[in-house]
């Protein structure tokens, strides 16, 4: 990700000013993103393999929601199928000031009580070869909102980016046993951040904060690929790949109370219409495998990397001193790595019961975690059940602990010395997530 403030000179020079402004600017652009469980997508999105902790994602082709991680599996759905999910992710991530905390202000509360999120995908058998659908999904995006006073306010106060996915897909069987799938993906991304503005140049004075919000939306298009090959009777293997999505936010911030006289002129000298925020959602590659040991037991698994390291660079000219400086600012995004491996028990004719356990390394480093974007590495349990309603319409229901731990932060501004410092203690993320399936 690329944040950067153009300017008609390669310096910025403030009026003298600390970086106060310089640093506003630079706490209104990070992101609260969907890395917030160890620099990862969020994998659930209500459907059934959700219960799965992501294991067997592309092979599992029980529904339509199998285009979201291989356009491949819908060649093995009969007919026309369509699917519905609807799912919350409630969050308890409370952060904890410590003694190198040197900002007034509290704690923040819960930043995450809950964030909900719909899905719906539809697939059609044209004939014994092709098949056709289309998807429309989010699984991009959380978002974050703490105490307006909190002690991290100047780093960020509110912060969101939500993606939605439109997916046409079209698969085809190449053979019996091995199928190919492509799908453009056309996502809106909406942007929406808001952060504390210190009036109190020098730290001199009592007047109130202002704020700085930052607000905009932006179309991106991409594409999923996929193969599916079977094996023998009982191994199907699975690889996808889905490519990056550049979104470019482009709006005007909006200003409020600005009382400082300095700060004014400063922040009419930098121009601040042109603030860009640039973000790229990351590349993918996905593998998977199934084991059907008998007609009750399957077992699954995947391994799936993710480009998060694109996604991190940021880049912020406007921190500077009386002498006038340029700034850049690298958040030191790395890529990550996840494995999962999961079963799927065929209790009878009815009930179906699907376990999980997977484990997503880290984005960040320790001493690079955000207070906007406190990233771990994050282990996933998960279960769900599958009910057959009657032949043609199943109902499922699932429930995912997503569990990050304790997670230090430390932020410092860049010229006044000041510090956010503390500590997210048992982080976790609940998601509940259910929906039905309808074969016609």
């Amino acid at each position: 990700m690329t944040v950067k403030h153009h300017h008609k000179t390669p310096v910025f020079r403030l009026l003298g000013l600390p970086g106060v402004l310089g640093c506003t600017l630079l706490g209104s652009t990070l992101l609260a993103s969907p890395a917030w469980a160890g620099g990862i997508l969020v994998y659930e999105a209500g459907q059934e393999g959700a219960g799965l902790a992501n294991a067997g994602a592309a092979v599992l082709a029980t529904d339509p929601s199998i285009l979201m991680n291989n356009p491949a599996g819908i060649s093995q759905l009969k007919g026309t199928q369509l699917n519905m999910d609807a799912q919350v992710i409630l969050g308890d991530i409370t952060y904890s000031r410590d003694s190198g905390n040197t900002f007034s202000g509290g704690n923040g509360g819960n930043p995450l009580p809950y964030f909900p999120g719909t899905s719906l995908f539809i697939s059609h058998e044209l004939d014994d070869r092709n098949s056709i659908a289309f998807g429309m999904y989010g699984n991009f995006g959380l978002a974050l909102d703490y105490d307006d006073d909190w002690a991290g306010r100047y780093f960020t106060q509110e912060s969101a980016i939500v993606g939605v996915s439109f997916q046409p897909t079209y698969a085809y069987k190449l053979t019996d046993d091995l199928s190919i799938g492509v799908g453009p993906r056309f996502m809106y991304g909406y942007y929406r951040t808001e952060v504390a503005v210190n009036n109190n140049v020098l730290g001199l004075g009592n007047a109130p904060d202002g704020q700085l919000v930052y607000k905009d939306g932006d179309w991106g298009v991409g594409y999923n690929l996929g193969l599916l090959y079977r094996l023998n009777e009982r191994v199907q293997l699975g690889l996808a790949y889905t490519s990056k999505i550049d979104l470019k936010f482009r709006d005007s911030p909006t200003l409020k109370h600005i009382t400082n006289p300095l700060l004014n002129v400063a922040l009419n000298r930098l121009d601040v219409d042109q603030l860009k925020v640039d973000m790229t959602v990351p590349q993918t590659v996905l593998a998977s495998a199934s084991y059907k040991i008998d007609d009750q037991w399957t077992l699954l698994g995947s391994l799936n990397w993710q480009d998060w390291s694109q996604f991190g660079k940021i880049g912020v000219e406007v921190d500077s001193n009386a002498a006038g400086t340029s700034t850049t600012v690298d958040r030191k995004y790395r890529d990550t790595y996840h494995a999962s491996v999961g079963a799927q028990n065929q209790i009878n004719a009815k009930w179906r019961w699907n376990v999980g356990v997977a484990y997503d390394s880290s984005a960040v480093d320790d001493k690079d975690r955000t207070v906007d974007n406190p990233m771990n590495q994050a282990w996933r349990f998960a279960t769900g059940l599958n009910y057959a309603l009657d032949e043609n319409t199943d109902l499922h229901l699932n429930y995912t602990l997503i569990w990050m731990g304790d997670m230090d932060d430390v932020q410092t501004k860049t010229r006044s010395g000041d510090s956010v410092s503390g500590e997210y203690r048992n982080a976790m993320l609940h998601v509940i997530g259910g929906g039905a399936v309808w074969r016609f």
